[in-house]
């Protein structure tokens, strides 16, 4: 094995080191996970660990969290109920050597009939899941299983020892896949992994060290310091790919984007407030940006309601007076023809043309007949905002694309963005987002951008009151939402779905509404969701927006955008169910106008825990503040999608948590680029 091995590399096709049988599945099931070489199943790391050198205590009721158990099957029956999808497989287990107390447990799969014909009385198996009490039957629910060979195992990778848990898919089973990699393990020297990170203080780790013990730890307390020193090894990667990114894009030169000024002093002088400190500063980095003969990349950060659209329009302003066009993409209909009917009020007093074009609309505003203009300015640029059609190619942007505002820039792929932005010749782009990002993922993911953050909220905003209340409480709820109209106020009543779910107890937009219009008569309601036609969707939100209809009840694709001063209660039903980030979005909603603002996150009495995680909610209104408690808790997968990036998905991103570590990763990268350069 050993002089077979001499002769691999990363590189080597797994096919031909002969330590595993491939048919056409296991190679389909390999190829989908993306195992093609051995340097393929080296990264492939595990998802869990089991610890088989001592199991979890036999069950004796329900428990809170899953076990991991040795047994032997003593019975398997299958029933069948009536009406599809009845089908249920059950396996009764006891511990391995007998069970003086007679205890028993009962593993059920629902509609998973193929394993009627792998799992037999008499097998072993190792088995991870959670007991719960059915009847007077404890049960576990599909669990993970795998079969052992009559208490051996045909390598010490599968018993006796914490065992790696794998990622898997069809084709391909534990057993093989961690049979493979402890071979591999055993057969390979240190050599084919050499360290990449430069020389420095690692904790003593080296690169085949880690990866070894990331495997197959010999124990648990070992994991985190290899782990995290493969995290170091891939953020200075990916701070490579950031860093040489941002180095070519300004070698390449652009164009000045920018006009003296003087629509944008003017456009300042008449507003109906007075800028913060915060939107004066980002507006002077954003003009210094467009005036450089460099492509502006610039991220601006603001928490719901800090006054991004005017730094945009300041932006705008600039571009068009110098005679570019510009271009706002919203990744909504309702988000567009909101900055449509703003930037319509907002430009055309100064000659500029202002067109919508979404899916359903194509639209220009007729200029007044004596737009104020600027004598000295003989061409003036235009503005067109829009949604996704503005990268399907029927824009002409007749003097050249200037400047691409992205709103939102989360809800795009990276190929979109790039769409809008090649539309132009050395377009400068601001990209934008209300979903405030913890600074860990900010160094991590946008080290090619410069970054601008509005930590300062506009004055006039009336006070947001935030309240945690159970669903049972619906009728205390519909109360005091009929005071609240009494006042002239509007409501929002935000639900998880449209329609009502056999899988899942929770409330339905579209269900609720019927329920609403009872608990609120005489008063004009709304249904607002994704499956209406644009159409739809633009009338139901005109007739809220302009007091018609005093009540919206609406699934999420309020978060973003809207825009009511008046609407100042907002229920969100089964808050649980969202993320603390999308929550403060929502409740962004209100406390738009002067008036006292409440947002009640309803729960159900069953999910008291949940009331812990939201209770953040109530105690402030700082977005960055729950962001970074969003990441704590989520994790930064579900905080912010990294394939919306561009750049390579992360195997240890649970460490972006970890400030130190990104840092420690941007210096690293800066020190190796350093070292690269020319002297």
């Amino acid at each position: 094995m050993v002089m077979i091995a001499a002769a691999w590399n990363l590189k080597t096709c797994l096919e031909d080191t002969g330590l595993i049988r491939f048919d056409k599945k296991s190679r389909e099931g390999f190829a989908k996970l993306g195992l093609r070489t051995i340097g393929d199943v080296l990264t492939h790391y595990p998802r869990r660990y089991e610890d088989r050198t001592r199991f979890d205590r036999f069950p004796e009721g329900a428990m809170e969290h899953p076990v991991c158990l040795h047994v032997v099957v003593t019975d398997c029956r299958a029933s069948f109920g009536r009406g599809k999808g009845r089908h249920c497989f059950e396996v009764t287990v006891e511990p391995v050597g007998g069970d003086v107390l007679g205890n028993r447990i009962i593993l059920r799969w629902f509609n998973v009939s193929y394993l009627r014909k792998i799992i037999v009385v008499g097998h072993e198996l190792v088995l991870f899941g959670l007991p719960k009490e059915s009847g007077r039957r404890i049960v576990i629910d599909h669990p993970d299983f795998e079969i052992v060979e009559g208490g051996q195992s045909a390598s010490d990778a599968h018993m006796g020892r914490i065992v790696p848990i794998y990622p898997l898919s069809s084709g391909v089973n534990q057993k093989s896949l961690r049979g493979l990699v402890h071979e591999l393990l055993a057969a390979l020297p240190d050599e084919i992994l050499p360290d990449w990170l430069p020389p420095g203080d690692y904790g003593g780790l080296t690169r085949a060290a880690a990866v070894r013990c990331v495997h197959y730890p010999d124990s648990l307390a070992e994991l985190s310091p290899a782990r995290r020193y493969l995290a170091l090894e891939e953020f200075t990667r990916l701070q490579l790919i950031l860093r040489r990114r941002r180095a070519v894009h300004r070698a390449t030169g652009g164009v000045a984007h920018c006009g003296p000024g003087e629509f944008l002093d003017r456009f300042l002088k008449q507003l109906p407030f007075v800028p913060t400190q915060a939107q004066r500063r980002t507006i002077g980095e954003v003009r210094n940006d467009l005036a450089a003969p460099v492509p502006m990349t610039r991220l601006l950060q603001g928490d719901v309601g800090a006054g991004k659209t005017l730094v945009a329009a300041a932006a705008i302003l600039l571009t068009v007076e110098a005679g570019f066009d510009a271009a706002l993409m919203a990744p909504t209909q309702i988000l567009a023809d909101q900055h449509y009917d703003t930037f319509r009020d907002w430009l055309s007093p100064f000659g500029i043309g202002v067109r919508l074009l979404t899916g359903t609309r194509d639209e220009a505003i007729e200029l007044p007949l004596f737009a104020a203009t600027v004598s000295s300015r003989e061409k003036v640029g235009s503005l067109t905002i829009g949604t996704h059609a503005l990268i399907h190619g029927r824009p002409a942007f007749e003097n050249g694309l200037g400047l691409a505002v992205i709103d939102e820039q989360h809800k795009f792929g990276v190929a979109q963005r790039e769409a809008l932005i090649g539309k132009g010749d050395s377009t400068d782009v601001l990209v934008m987002t209300a979903t405030p990002i913890p600074r860990t993922l900010t160094l991590a993911f946008y080290g090619d951008l410069d970054v601008s953050i509005l930590d300062e909220l506009p004055a006039g905003r009336g006070k947001v009151i935030t309240g945690i209340r159970l669903t049972t409480q619906t009728g205390d709820a519909a109360a005091f939402i009929r005071d609240q109209l009494a006042k002239g106020r509007q409501a929002y009543l935000v639900y998880p779905l449209i329609d009502e779910s056999e899988k899942l107890d929770v409330g339905a937009a579209a269900v609720e509404f019927e329920a609403w219009k009872k608990r609120l008569p005489g008063h004009e309601i709304e249904l607002l969701h994704g499956r209406m036609s644009a159409d739809e969707k633009e009338a139901a939100m005109e007739r809220f927006r302009c007091g018609i209809a005093r009540v919206l009840v609406s699934t999420t694709v309020i978060e973003v955008g809207v825009d009511v001063p008046n609407a100042n209660v907002m229920l969100i039903y089964h808050a649980d169910r969202f993320g603390l980030a999308q929550l403060h979005q929502l409740r962004g909603r209100i406390g738009r106008g002067e008036h006292k603002s409440f947002c009640v996150l309803m729960v159900a009495p069953e999910q008291a825990a949940a009331r812990e995680r939201l209770r953040i909610l109530e105690e402030t209104r700082d977005g960055f503040r729950i962001a970074d408690e969003d990441l704590r808790l989520r994790g930064p997968g579900e905080v912010l999608g990294t394939q919306q990036s561009g750049l390579p998905d992360l195997k240890f991103a649970e460490f972006l948590g970890d400030a130190r570590l990104v840092e420690e990763a941007c210096e690293i990268a800066a020190a190796m680029l350093d070292a690269d350069a020319p002297s």
